[in-house]
Formats: structure tokens, C-alpha cells, sequence
């Protein structure tokens, strides 16, 4: 079964970006995610990280496309 949840450590490790960086996508909304526990710990769903980059893909398409590189 795949995990349904991740950690910021985790997408940190999936998109290679510090910790301050996916932090502020969540803060931000940009990447949609959850808070968990009675610590309000941070959790994104898989489908939602695809999604984001995704977006992000289609992103700089557009900016390419554009002649924004």
C-alpha cells in the first residue's frame, strides 16, 4: 500500500528543497496539507504533491511558451 501521508522531511526529499521552502508552500497554501496531532504537525497527501508539481509543470510550460525563461 502506498503512504497516503507525508511529512515536510519527505516532500523536502521529493522536490529537493530546504526546509524553510516547504514549510512556506504549505504556510502559503501553494501546497495544500493538513496539521496533525496535538502538536499540529504538518502532513501533505501524496495525490495533493503530484498535483503541485504537476501545477508547476504546467507552470513553466506557460512561462516557456511565453518566452519567459
Amino acid at each position: 500500500m502506498t503512504q497516503r501521508f507525508l511529512t515536510l522531511a519527505e516532500v523536502q526529499e521529493v522536490l529537493s528543497i530546504s526546509s524553510p521552502q516547504a514549510y512556506s508552500l504549505v504556510r502559503t497554501g501553494e501546497l495544500p496539507a493538513i496539521q496533525v496531532g496535538g502538536r499540529g504537525q504538518w502532513r501533505v497527501e501524496s495525490a495533493e504533491l503530484e498535483a503541485y508539481i504537476a501545477r508547476q509543470y504546467e507552470a513553466t510550460r506557460a512561462r516557456i511558451a511565453a518566452g519567459h525563461d
